[in-house]
């Protein structure tokens, strides 16, 4: 039986191809998650760790990446509640300032969104998901993705100081 399952398991080379694919929309998606570069490639690590420790045959590309975005989204889960994220040591202040001088002002406010949204707008805004495939992806009605969503640009036009733009 275990060399049946060996034959059925991707090989190395296939799960490099799987990462060159997909690593970029993982760390974009934990570092939404995350805020912050080092922990985003931390989380993009753990999360083709799992898949190394356990591989699977996807049916297709999307299904692949569908997969590799709710891991990613749950780690990022599980860090977020760790204790020892909560017991990290502040940046001085200098080197905080710094680094928000850095950040794109939506990415900020995108970030600083309450977590139910911030799934919900990466896939939308950044992955070009449809809402439909957002709801089958996170487990979550399409009502209520785009409630989400609505709720989201609200928030956002409100953080990032209403009427901008002419619109």
């Amino acid at each position: 039986m275990l060399g049946a399952e060996r034959e059925n398991l991707p090989k190395n080379d296939d799960i490099a191809a799987v990462f060159r694919r997909h690593a970029k929309t993982v760390y974009r998606l934990c570092y939404t998650y995350l805020g912050n570069a080092a922990d985003a490639e931390d989380a993009v690590q753990t999360v083709f760790a799992k898949l190394l420790g356990k591989p699977r045959r996807f049916n297709d590309a999307e299904h692949e990446k569908a997969w590799l975005i709710v891991c990613a989204q749950n780690h990022c889960r599980d860090v977020l509640k760790s204790a020892h994220r909560t017991r990290q040591a502040v940046l001085p202040e200098d080197i905080a300032d710094e680094r928000r001088a850095q950040r794109d002002e939506t990415l900020d406010a995108v970030l600083a969104l309450p977590e139910k949204y911030k799934t919900c707008v990466y896939l939308f805004y950044y992955e070009g998901y449809r809402t439909a495939e957002i709801a089958a992806l996170t487990g979550v009605p399409a009502s209520t993705v785009r409630s989400h969503l609505s709720e989201a640009r609200a928030l956002l036009k409100t953080m990032l100081g209403g009427e901008r733009h002419g619109r």
